[in-house]
């Protein structure tokens, strides 16, 4: 191959390489991609990174876990088990699976199920009951509240979520516990009175 035969394609090579460049700029500035402010779905899980620029929001002191078990939906806690339900069985009798069979959890201790193979953090916490608050942290975030548990799901965001479960594993029992009374301080504040008309 003589050197005008190898300008000639390295010319063509150029010229299309310098093409795609100039088609994909000018594509670029007609179709510019623009970031949502608020995303179109939420994954489950996935925490938003901050951003740097805005101002930090107030921390939120979530109320006792009573305070949501005073309105707890038993059906809504019972939909939202479902997604336990790959993992965790709570009917009498049932079989366990990759976790404990859960009926009579709520009041029963952390290893309530002979024979099941409990990770070492929780078996530190043999004897230790299942009260409305452990269920509570536990169900936030089961890595935080028994660090090397073999749990892997990432816990449940929503206060009233968690409330709704334990309310429905509380009725999967034979001696179902009556209900935490609402600390006073957490309790809604009363509607002011309507002030009178003047005359």
């Amino acid at each position: 191959m003589d050197s005008f035969e190898f300008n000639k394609i390295a010319g063509w090579l150029l010229a299309a390489a310098l093409s795609i460049l100039g088609i994909s700029i000018g594509t670029h500035m007609a179709f510019r991609p623009v970031k949502p402010e608020k995303p179109s779905y939420v994954v489950e899980g996935v925490v938003a990174e901050a951003d740097p620029a805005a101002p930090a929001a107030p921390a939120v002191a979530d109320k006792p876990i009573a305070f949501y078990l005073a309105s707890a939906d038993v059906a809504k806690g019972e939909a939202v088990f479902k997604k336990c339900g790959a993992c965790h069985n709570a009917e009498k009798g049932g079989t366990n699976g990759i976790g404990p069979n859960l009926y009579g959890i709520v009041g029963n201790v952390h290893d309530h199920m002979p024979g099941f193979s409990y990770s070492d953090a929780l078996m530190a916490m043999k004897g230790k009951p299942w009260n409305f608050d452990e269920l509570n942290a536990w169900l936030t975030s089961p890595k935080a509240y028994a660090a090397g548990t073999k749990m892997a799901f990432g816990g449940i965001s929503k206060p009233e979520d968690r409330a709704a479960v334990i309310a429905y594993l509380n009725s999967k029992s034979d001696k179902p516990l009556p209900m935490p009374a609402v600390p006073a301080d957490a309790a809604p504040a009363a509607a002011p009175a309507e002030a009178a008309p003047a005359k």
